[in-house]
């Protein structure tokens, strides 16, 4: 027989969103539980220096949600190692399947899956990740001590990537189907004034190369946009980072989207499209995507999940 647990507030998700959703749903004495999912802290545990949160200089992105998470742990969050696989929407409490078998059951829930990186989607990019394929440059630069190494994209994703990387390669290739960077300003300035790091313009990835025993990456083929052209670069690891798409994997067939999959809120809201369904975070935010909007937005869901139950018990008194 699978365990079944009941909360006032279940918050799926645990990103600055999630964990500041605990935080204020906890100081309401709604006895949040909070179930982690795949990837605890999110993506910011895959970041090093994070400059721009109110309060830290710097602070290093994994040291930030064991924080954040220590926080709502305090104020008295339940916080539960598991991955929520499915959730039944059509009627209060809204019922939660769990990869443990735990059932969770939930009188309001709060969304705060977050986001995750993007492929291009090449047969050859599937063949080697893993062995010289990434997308995570803070989770495998330090194997590419002294190496030469390419970076796919052009936005802040993959201009901090290329930086990143300078502490480990000898070099940077950074190749981008435009002709100018997306990245903020600040950035931009960084990687234009490092030595290591040289930008390929106008072009696209098409083929990754390696070596099939044992497998690895040996190079890379890019196409010329506009020319067709084909140029062949030597390196030892490939790091995707053209970007994000939200996990909403659970809801994508339940509730409202737009922008490629991003779940709809009300104006100024974290309300969706299913009463006393919450979404806070990078599941919902296609336009900010950062770290203090996401936490923002945490605090929002828990306020009007607060709100919501207050006028649920109204109604039934």
């Amino acid at each position: 027989m699978a365990d079944t647990r009941h909360t006032k507030v279940l918050i799926i998700g645990s990103g600055p969103a999630g964990y500041t959703a605990g935080v204020y749903a906890s100081r309401a004495m709604l006895e949040p539980i909070l179930v982690q999912g795949m990837e605890p802290g999110g993506q910011l545990t895959t970041t090093t220096e994070v400059e721009n949160w109110p309060g830290h200089s710097e602070i290093q992105g994994p040291d930030l949600m064991v924080n954040m998470e220590a926080h709502a742990r305090a104020m008295g969050t339940e916080i539960i190692s598991d991955l929520i696989t499915s959730i039944d929407m059509s009627k209060r409490p809204f019922t939660a399947q769990s990869d443990s078998g735990t059932v969770y059951t939930a009188d309001a829930v709060i969304l705060a899956t977050g986001a995750r990186a993007k492929w291009l989607g090449l047969e050859s990019e599937e063949k080697f990740k893993g062995f010289g394929v990434s997308a995570c440059a803070t989770c495998d630069g330090f194997f590419y001590r002294g190496q030469e190494i390419v970076v796919i994209g052009g936005g802040n994703t993959a201009v901090e990537e290329a930086l990143f990387l300078t502490n480990f390669a000898s070099k940077v290739t950074l190749i981008h189907r435009r002709d100018e960077l997306r990245s903020e300003k600040i950035l931009e300035d960084r990687l234009m004034k490092n030595e290591k790091i040289e930008p390929l313009w106008l072009h696209e990835l098409v083929e990754v190369v390696g070596d099939e025993n044992p497998l690895g990456v040996t190079g890379v083929r890019a196409k010329h946009v506009k020319t067709g052209e084909i140029t062949e670069i030597p390196c030892k690891g490939v790091f995707v980072a053209i970007g994000h798409a939200p996990a909403n994997e659970l809801v994508k067939d339940t509730l409202e989207t737009h922008m490629g999959g991003y779940v709809v809120t009300k104006p100024d809201s974290t309300e969706t499209s299913v009463p006393g369904i919450f979404a806070a975070g990078d599941l919902t935010d296609h336009k900010y995507r950062q770290a203090v909007t996401s936490a923002g937005m945490g605090c929002m869901a828990a306020l009007e999940a607060e709100r919501f139950l207050a006028e649920q018990g109204g109604e039934e008194g």
